[in-house]
């Protein structure tokens, strides 16, 4: 009874002083989400807001269990404009694949009209960001064969999750417990086994073939002003480069190294070609760009003034895609492209290369290479490693890592062209990481300009100093003051194993990259299975 009063004192105690730390804006969340679903009040009692996101809003709730003990739950509260289906599939990865392997199950889901809470076991976690500097090299082997053990687990079920990253893959690092989490933006492959995956992409699939409704041809163009063309004025740039695009529409270019669909060069008359192009009904994938000409910019010449002036070829500079490179406005070669229909839905940073260059093919290759990423901010230190504004961006990023050269050759490999302005060799991902956590010295030659600014302040400290200049050849674990900072964590000593696997999972191409599966056999885990049994 004593304990049992103890116990209830204590609780009070850490109820009271969680209500002091939770903000005021935490506080009129968390009564918004009882107000919605009042359900939830009658089990659980929601102390605090631990994650949020684009698609949902995470709670840590509390609920009396049946022997009398209170356990903790993780509570999702999904945007209500969730599409019924998209929860629905989340709902049924969780129920079919969840539970084990490192993979999140679900407990229960509560709705009401259109919010929808997924009750979670919690799983107590550090933030990444916060122990990726401090882990040792054994708890860095650990935590990415438990990842990869996950991976292969929904893997066999045929679900990509298509967002891994250090935030959904929940560490308890004091536990050693691990947790797969958010399979709001997984995708089915072909052979999937979870049956909503594939009612998802059977309706991206007729989303991204639909086909607008051609206007007839005495219908007044959509959204046309009712002003006249001569009154608005002109923007710069729109109207001097007619003639040459005339001239494009005869000439073979590339656009992003793929075919120009505006290729005349077959017809013996380019000019009556290119007034059958220009009067021809319009396609159903055009009707968006042909809006755009038609509100934004001043009409092409009429059919006489196509025939009688030929384009000077001397306007046209080969060296360009198309006539709108390097300018504000788009030309009618970019508008008349057909859209490229492909799956993007992942964290910048993690999106694999045939993410990043639209590869309608996209299978559960993409969640190794985010998880290569993963290890290859463990092993340097660094996190977020990758960080662009774009995917072009990324991709540059990318190619500063594993060479332009590769990459461009791997793009060729699933159907896709790169164009870089520079060769990027290839770094040495053993002298990168080493580098940048402070183990190896920053020579003049071991890492690339951008990479300068990330140097350990160990070695920016010794290059300051006139002894050390003359030393930056020598390993900076034969330092006494790295020897002490590292010793007992391992990283004095990383095989090259963990490097061959960062190579391997980093693959460039999808389809030579390593899956799941075969990652688990590589020789840096060949005790890992000795060691579990030993500690169960």
């Amino acid at each position: 009874r004593v304990a049992m009063e103890a116990a209830q004192t204590l609780d009070k105690g850490e109820e009271a002083e969680n209500k002091r730390k939770v903000p005021r804006d935490v506080e009129m969340d968390i009564e918004y989400l009882y107000e919605v679903v009042p359900q939830l009040s009658r089990v659980f009692r929601i102390t605090d807001k631990i994650g949020e996101g684009t698609f949902s809003s995470v709670y840590l709730g509390e609920a009396q269990m049946t022997n009398g003990r209170r356990e903790k739950f993780a509570l999702k509260h999904l945007i209500p404009t969730s599409h019924p289906v998209r929860i629905a599939a989340e709902l049924q990865c969780l129920t079919v694949a969840g539970g084990k392997e490192n993979v999140m199950g679900v407990t229960y889901c509560f709705r009401k009209d259109h919010h929808v809470v997924i009750v979670m076991p919690y799983v107590e976690h550090q933030p990444f960001v916060d122990i990726v500097g401090m882990l040792s090299f054994e708890e860095v082997r650990l935590y990415i064969y438990q990842l990869l053990k996950a991976l292969k687990h929904i893997h066999k079920f045929g679900i990509i999750h298509r967002d891994i990253k250090p935030t959904n893959f929940l560490y308890n690092r004091r536990g050693r417990k691990y947790a797969l989490v958010d399979f709001g933006l997984a995708q089915g492959t072909p052979d999937t086994q979870i049956e909503l995956l594939k009612v998802v992409k059977s309706h991206k699939e007729s989303q991204g073939k639909r086909a607008l409704i051609p206007l007839p041809p005495n219908a007044p163009a959509p959204h046309a002003s009712t002003r006249t063309a001569a009154k608005r004025p002109c923007p710069p740039l729109r109207h001097k480069h007619n003639k040459e695009l005339m001239g494009l529409c005869k000439t073979s270019r590339s656009v992003f190294g793929e075919r120009n669909l505006n290729n005349v060069n077959a017809a013996k008359n380019p000019a009556d070609k290119v007034e059958e192009h220009l009067l021809k009904p319009a396609k159903a994938d055009d009707v968006i760009g042909r809006k755009f000409v038609s509100s934004k910019r001043r009409a092409l010449p009429t059919r006489p003034a196509v025939t009688s002036q030929k384009p000077k070829a001397a306007s046209l500079n080969p060296s360009l895609t198309c006539s709108c490179h390097m300018t504000d406005r788009i030309c009618n070669i970019c508008l008349s492209r057909k859209q490229q229909v492909a799956p993007r839905a992942g964290t910048p940073g993690f999106r694999a290369p045939e993410v990043l260059t639209k590869c309608p093919n996209q299978g559960t290759a993409i969640d190794v290479w985010s998880a290569g990423v993963i290890l290859l901010s463990l092993l340097s230190g660094r996190y977020p490693f990758f960080k662009a504004s774009d995917d072009l961006m990324a991709l540059t990023q990318i190619m500063t890592i594993r060479g332009s050269r590769e990459t461009i050759q791997a793009a060729k490999k699933f159907g896709k062209a790169i164009v870089c302005s520079r060769e990027l060799p290839p770094l040495d991902l053993r002298i990168l990481c080493e580098t940048l956590r402070g183990v190896r010295p920053c020579g003049k030659d071991s890492l690339p300009a951008e990479f300068q600014a990330t140097r350990h302040p160990a070695e920016i400290k010794q290059e300051s100093t006139g002894p050390a200049k003359n030393q930056s050849s020598q390993s900076a674990s034969q330092s006494p003051e790295n020897t002490a900072a590292f010793q007992g964590t391992g990283w004095d000593s990383v095989p090259d194993d963990v490097y061959d696997l960062l190579d391997k999972l980093l693959d460039l191409n999808p389809a030579t990259r390593v899956t799941a599966a075969a990652a688990l056999q590589h020789p840096l885990f060949r005790d890992i299975g000795d060691q579990q049994e030993d500690a169960s």
